[in-house]
């Protein structure tokens, strides 16, 4: 099989002591980027992207991100324009706030706060595939997915943006809750790409390229020009994809996926 990403790209998971850390990584090299596990802030720094992962609970993440430095670097690099990507808790740690364990401050890169899912009678946590549907098809993240597509899903809580602006899709259990949002250069997903099969991997790769069409601007502005004649800013051509489309709905390869 031919990789959905062509272009060289390095794509950093951050490592923090929590998340499926190495699933994720396995999962970009798949799509052919360059991928490392690393929470040295040189390695961290000279990343196309970055990702952060995370399984557990919202207040110790956080503290685990300010002792490691990782809470200041993610601020310094998202400021500097590099794409980072949470998935699951990493998407939540973004908020301002979250209500888990008698609360705790999040980066703040989102505004709005983590809550529990009001799932009525459901079993909690929410384990399982759930159709995802997409409420801005013009995202970058979502390129050559349909509008609604089924992702693996692991939680208890989930966000809740203040504005309707940063909602990217959402999904339903026991009630809608939203499942992945956007603040560019912040993405997030509550469900797990790595884990949800072919639209997994397309958005995974969506995301390297998106951090291949950030290198060039970065790398001009560095150098005080614009590439080949192009306005400063403009954006670089994206990576080549390959590989089958992903149908909607429904596990996408009919694969058996592990829970947790």
């Amino acid at each position: 099989m031919s990789p959905l990403v062509e272009q060289p790209v390095e794509i950093a998971v951050l490592d923090y002591g929590m998340g499926n850390r190495r699933s994720v990584e396995k999962a970009l090299e798949h799509i052919g980027a360059r991928a490392s596990v690393t929470a040295e802030h040189e390695r961290l720094r000279g990343a196309d992207g970055l990702i952060l992962p995370g399984v557990g609970a919202f207040p110790r993440a956080m503290r685990n991100l300010g002792e490691l430095g990782l809470e200041e670097l993610l601020r310094e690099r998202l400021a500097a324009g590099t794409p980072v990507l949470g998935i699951c808790l990493g998407l939540q740690l973004a908020f301002e706030r979250s209500s888990e364990q008698g609360g705790a401050a999040g980066l703040g890169i989102v505004a709005g706060e983590v809550r529990p899912l009001h799932a009525a009678d459901l079993k909690l946590p929410h384990i399982g595939w759930s159709e995802v549907r997409f409420a801005r098809p013009q995202s970058r993240l979502i390129a050559d997915l349909p509008p609604a597509c089924a992702f693996y899903h692991v939680h208890s809580f989930a966000p809740v943006p203040a504005s309707s602006e940063n909602v990217l899709g959402v999904a339903d259990y026991g009630a809608q809750f939203v499942s992945a949002v956007e603040a560019p250069p912040f993405w997030g997903v509550q469900f797990h790409p790595e884990k949800s099969s072919a639209a997994g991997l397309r958005l995974l790769a969506n995301f390297a390229r998106i951090c291949v069409a950030a290198q060039a601007p970065a790398a001009h502005a560095r150098d005080g020009e614009a590439p080949g004649g192009q306005a400063r800013g403009a954006q670089a051509p994206s990576a080549k994809t390959t590989g089958p489309a992903v149908p909607a709905g429904g596990n996408p390869s009919g694969e058996a996926v592990p829970r947790g």
